[in-house]
């Protein structure tokens, strides 16, 4: 099966969320995150460089969750700015 290139809003979207990530997350290790979250390490790794900028929502419900980020932030931060 052949993905379809993701589009530049997509990648920035996904960067916005990465570093949304890296901030909430702060001093704690990758690993305590992605554990608490049922992840592994790289999982985060990926989501929080860019790598993976369409996480699957579960994915990105539990990493909220983990962190004390509500759905609504996540949103109103990662959503593509008005033009």
């Amino acid at each position: 099966m052949v993905r379809t290139p993701l589009t530049p809003e997509e990648r920035e979207r996904g960067e916005r969320l990465g570093l949304l990530l890296r901030e909430a997350r702060g001093e704690r290790s990758m690993v305590e995150i992605a554990a608490a979250a049922g992840l592994s390490a790289e999982t985060l790794r990926k989501i929080e460089t860019g790598r993976a900028p369409t996480p699957a929502f579960f994915t990105v419900a539990a990493l909220a969750g983990v962190l004390g980020l509500s759905m609504d932030e996540l949103v109103v931060h990662c959503a593509l700015a008005p033009v």
